[in-house]
């Protein structure tokens, strides 16, 4: 049997750059590497099918499931995550002084089902009781005009919902006070450029996000990888094959990052970083395989169906081939 040549689009990673520079292998595959920004890997994806086996949007990616029509199947794998109590950015000119004071305020969006923005409600709804139908939402670019949902949702009815302007972006109706609020996986443009009345909504954003941690143990998933349905069912061998190599490729970037001889990140401190996460998550802090990471889906999974996103609660196995449910011991 020859190698598969196959297209692999994903973000560029220091997990995903053994892969890419040849030191780690998936079994009996040619890959062909592209490094894209989420968007385009998501927008392409979706849209398109472009892609053999690609990083998804673990949001877009539940609402093609739940609909029984999804282009990919799932691994466990999860090449994103981040804890999203620094990506909800507030007018600070507005009296927002808690979570809570969002309620009936305009808040804009990028896209309403990213999976940052899933996140970020589950928090605001279970924490403070922010529903959001309490909400006005605004759907536009951070800095390009005219963005729109790469799929299709149905939200429910109560959920009140606009576009932006013709024209307009979300980081410049928040910098013209014309939004309350910003909630997304990127910091608008507005925040990055020090706007004397634009600041993160909890004034510090990561302990809050540890405290949240240490109450539920949860480090919220964003991106899983997909493969092909088609070739999946032509060489069903695959989604193992990507699995262990994903596995391999992240446990020797973890090696390289603890090698204190030369940091391997522009960034100080990163070796007293890394030693913090373990103490607070443990060894395996950023832990792939459905197993060890059922509680975090479920969570998401819940919230996903009650914001109206997926048609039907979904259970955290259906979103991957079966043969990924569980690995060989030796």
């Amino acid at each position: 049997m020859g190698r598969l040549s196959l297209s692999i689009a994903i973000g560029d990673y220091d997990r995903m750059r053994p892969l890419v520079d040849g030191a780690v292998r998936i079994d009996a595959v040619e890959p062909q590497f592209l490094l894209l920004e989420p968007e385009e890997i998501f927008f392409r994806a979706f849209r398109h099918v472009a892609f053999d086996i690609c990083e998804l949007s673990l949001s877009s990616f539940c609402v093609k499931t739940a609909a029984n029509d999804c282009p990919y199947v799932g691994v466990p794998i999860f090449p994103s995550r981040a804890f999203r109590h620094t990506s909800i950015y507030v007018r600070t000119d507005r009296g927002i002084r808690s979570p809570a004071d969002l309620k009936g305020k305009r808040i804009g969006v990028p896209e309403y089902q990213l999976t940052a923005n899933v996140w970020a409600r589950a928090i605001l709804a279970d924490e403070y009781d922010v529903q959001p139908s309490t909400v006005r939402w605004v759907r536009g670019g951070y800095e390009h005009a005219g963005r729109i949902e790469k799929i299709a949702v149905a939200l429910p009815a109560d959920i009140r919902i606009e576009d932006a302007p013709a024209g307009k972006t979300i980081s410049g109706m928040l910098a013209d006070g014309e939004l309350d609020a910003v909630i997304g996986p990127r910091a608008p443009s507005c925040f990055e450029r020090g706007h004397p009345h634009v600041g993160w909504l909890w004034r510090d954003p990561m302990a809050a996000a540890i405290e949240w941690y240490q109450r539920y143990r949860v480090f919220p998933i964003m991106h899983l990888i997909g493969i092909r349905r088609a070739l999946v069912e032509q060489h069903p061998w695959l989604p193992v094959a990507v699995a262990k190599a994903f596995e391999v490729s992240k446990a020797l970037a973890l090696t390289r990052l603890r090698d204190t001889s030369a940091t391997k990140v522009t960034l100080p401190f990163v070796e007293e970083q890394l030693s913090n996460a373990r103490r607070l998550m443990g060894d395996d802090f950023w832990s792939y395989g459905l197993a060890a990471n059922r509680h975090v889906l479920q969570l998401f999974l819940r919230h996903h169906h009650a914001q109206g996103l997926s048609t039907r609660l979904l259970e955290p196995q259906e979103l991957f081939h079966a043969t990924t449910w569980e690995g060989h011991k030796i």
